[in-house]
């Protein structure tokens, strides 16, 4: 026998008068379970002595890292730090510690695709974005589209393990000096919240590279960054919450196979004055029943 109570449906079974819980559609559309949609290693965690050992071991680190913290409270003048036309650096290569920073994914990682990536530095310490884009599809019936890399930056915490965000929001222009092979990449800016439902908030725009032996200096202002969540664009545009950006990171996803590679030198931000836009698409609101996001 089945009976509904609001968003829960539980049916009970006649033998043994239990009672079993089942989450209706309706609930699923707004609630999530886990924050990495199910892609998880698989890892199991280590006995708990060992965990508290290893916690022993890297509280001293977590007291210096909290100290440091408290002198960047004091230390940190905006006038000296944000001055208008200057580029801030917030990501730059040139050895394998700044490799360390980001994290590369494939479809291929998965088992949802063929698709392979490397991050790497070149001869003249530079990092270099490189794989293959596989359009491919897995015989299981389950995946419907294949081909995407991604490089992230790791989320940036504070000390004792708190989760942090970038605060950007003295900028409005996204910097990087690249040197590509004539695709297009899209970039992301990850604003990941406390609640579900802000879990897989993201914001992207597309770059557009020239390809050849030339580097070129992209700047973007955030302003025409789109809001969209799990790949689609969401009816109700917002502007970027630039004080909560919690990774940045660069997808080559085009809808056609190859190789593909894209030099990185720079990352940075800079306030330019004479940018006034606050945001390029429109906020309209919907009806409810038109839009629920």
């Amino acid at each position: 026998m089945f009976s509904v109570s609001k968003n829960i449906v539980y049916s009970v079974c006649k033998n043994c008068s239990v009672r079993r819980f089942h989450v209706s559609p309706i609930l699923k559309t707004f609630w999530e379970r886990d924050d990495k949609g199910g892609y998880r290693d698989g890892k199991k965690l280590p006995p708990l002595k060992d965990r508290l050992r290893e916690g022993l071991k890297e509280l001293k680190g977590e007291i210096e890292l909290w100290t440091e913290e408290v002198k960047e409270r004091f230390e940190n003048d905006p006038i000296l730090i944000f001055r208008p036309g200057e580029v801030d650096v917030k990501w730059r290569f040139g050895d394998e510690e700044s490799l360390k920073k980001w994290n590369v994914t494939c479809d291929s990682d998965n088992g949802e695709g063929y698709s392979s990536a490397s991050l790497s530095l070149t001869p003249q310490g530079k990092a270099l974005f490189a794989g293959n884009l596989s359009m491919r599809v897995p015989k299981d019936g389950r995946v419907k589209r294949a081909g995407y890399c991604n490089m992230r930056t790791h989320r940036i915490r504070k000390s004792f393990k708190r989760d942090a965000h970038l605060d950007w929001s003295t900028y409005n222009m996204l910097v990087m000096k690249v040197r590509g092979d004539g695709r297009s990449y899209l970039l992301n800016l990850h604003c990941k919240g406390y609640y579900d439902l802000t879990w897989n908030d993201m914001y992207h725009y597309v770059l557009f590279t020239r390809g050849g032996p030339y580097w070129q200096i992209a700047r973007i202002p955030f302003s025409k960054f789109y809001f969209g969540s799990k790949g689609r664009i969401q009816d109700r545009q917002v502007s970027v919450r630039l004080d909560r950006i919690a990774s940045f990171g660069i997808t080559a996803g085009e809808r056609y196979g190859g190789d593909f590679s894209l030099e990185i030198d720079y990352i940075g931000l800079e306030f330019d004055p004479n940018h006034r836009e606050e945001f390029a698409y429109e906020m309209y609101k919907t009806d409810r029943y038109i839009a629920s996001t």
